[in-house]
């Protein structure tokens, strides 16, 4: 498997089910138990949401799939998830990189620089200011892809969080 074989595609309905398997895996990884039925519904009611909608709208969020052409078919090996924001000092949108998750079977072929490119080249086309991304601090992987694309880990500003029962 290689770049030239892998096309990244903004998920419409009909992709439902393979965001929702690349879900589950994702959540898995990240030691969430498994919920089919819930992540259904949640995966289903986002898309849903940006489905119709003009690419690039900045009041719905964005799945993206990355699909693998070989001579049995076309297979999702990949989903990414962009949130609308906006930086409200420079007055324009932005967009945040809430997941990305490749599928251990497709790892280190350049799925995920990938996504990380159309990601990119979205931002743009939609006008963004910038495109912020977040990841675990063990996740050694992960950061040195994003700092050999470019990427400079902020230390400017810290993050609080309050968890909601």
């Amino acid at each position: 498997m290689s770049e030239s074989n892998v096309s990244i595609q903004l998920a419409s309905t009909r992709d439902i089910p393979e965001v929702v398997r690349l879900y589950n895996a994702y959540r898995a990884f990240y030691g969430e138990a498994p919920d089919e039925a819930r992540a259904f519904i949640f995966i289903r009611d986002r898309i849903a949401l940006s489905s119709g909608q003009p690419a690039g709208q900045f009041s719905v969020a964005q799945y993206f799939l990355a699909w693998t052409a070989s001579g049995a078919g076309r297979k999702a090996v990949g989903f990414m998830h962009l949130m609308p924001s906006t930086n409200t000092l420079a007055m324009r949108p932005i967009w945040f990189l809430e997941d990305l998750f490749v599928d251990p079977s497709a790892r280190r072929k350049g799925i995920a620089t990938g996504f990380l490119k159309h990601a990119e080249e979205f931002a743009r086309k939609t006008g963004a200011e910038r495109l912020t991304l977040a990841t675990a601090h063990d996740n050694l992987a992960a950061q040195g892809v994003y700092s050999k694309l470019g990427y400079v880990r902020e230390e400017h500003f810290w993050f609080f969080h309050r968890l909601l029962p």
